[in-house]
């Protein structure tokens, strides 16, 4: 892959582009501002990435050494220049499509450094901004496509996913995190304590996403892949409760954003807009 494209971590960036299709796809809006905030999200998203491997490359010297700074495919320098680049170009689309886009994107382009140059590395502070940078791309659609009530509800529930899955990355990376002096909550709290707390947002997730069918956000279609999401997540929950091996975390990391990917797939299927074209 391109180090330019790897850099930005595209699947994330594209995740984050897919909150923002789901939300217009449930809102049924489908304008030139919701397909330009597909595009902001993705360079913010990608700029952040950008900026937080500018940040981490003696860490991910250690755990990623593949990764494009570490590895030399980029230099220090034009990772940095190139995520200005997406924050800024991201930023001035955002308030093309008015102020409180703009201030969105903007408010989020600076927290994103702040995160990857110092706030990631304070014991549940960076988990708490990643997770709510995630729910905050679905209220920034609903912002741009009129749906500001249904996108705060499907980012709380991305809040609880995104925390469960930042607190079992931060016991994969435990070693590498630990030689850099980061304090994270594996490292100041222990393995077993942040095992409790991710299980514990995996299965408040579980419980409380049908919720979303009983209030009639989404209607009895969202129900079926929910349940297959609920399995993978609480699997993982029990998973990280029993192992809380590097080798584990790395595997139950990657049934979480599975389980994330399948919730997402409940939200198109159960929303309205799909049940008025059937």
């Amino acid at each position: 892959m391109n180090a330019y494209l790897e850099i930005i971590r595209p699947g994330n960036a594209v995740m984050a582009v897919i909150a923002v299709i789901l939300v217009i796809f449930i809102s049924g809006n489908f304008t030139l501002s919701a397909f330009l905030a597909c595009i902001v999200v993705f360079m913010i998203i990608g700029g952040g990435n950008a900026i937080n491997d500018y940040f981490d490359h003696k860490i991910d010297a250690i755990n990623k050494p593949n990764r494009p700074i570490p590895s030399g495919r980029i230099s220090l320098n034009a990772a940095k220049i190139y995520s200005a680049a997406l924050f800024v170009i991201g930023t001035i689309l955002a308030f093309i499509m008015g102020p409180l886009p703009g201030i969105i994107a903007l408010s989020t382009s600076i927290l994103l450094v702040l995160y990857a140059y110092n706030l990631k590395k304070i014991a549940l502070i960076g988990n708490i901004v990643v997770s709510f940078f995630t729910g905050l791309t679905f209220v920034f659609g609903g912002v741009v496509v009129g749906a500001m009530e249904t996108s705060i509800y499907l980012g709380f529930f991305a809040f609880l996913m995104t925390m469960a899955r930042e607190i079992v990355k931060d016991m994969e990376d435990v070693d590498g995190d630990r030689k850099e002096g980061a304090a994270t909550l594996p490292i100041i709290y222990g393995m077993k304590l942040s095992s409790i707390l991710a299980a514990f947002f995996m299965i408040i997730a579980s419980v409380a996403s049908p919720v979303l069918y009983f209030i009639g956000i989404f209607n009895m279609l969202y129900l079926a892949p929910l349940f297959a999401a609920i399995v993978v997540f609480l699997i993982s929950a029990a998973s990280i409760l029993k192992d809380q091996s590097i080798q584990n975390t790395a595997k139950v990391s990657k049934r979480i954003k599975m389980g994330m990917g399948i919730t997402f797939l409940a939200f198109a299927v159960g929303s309205p807009f799909l049940a008025s074209l059937i």
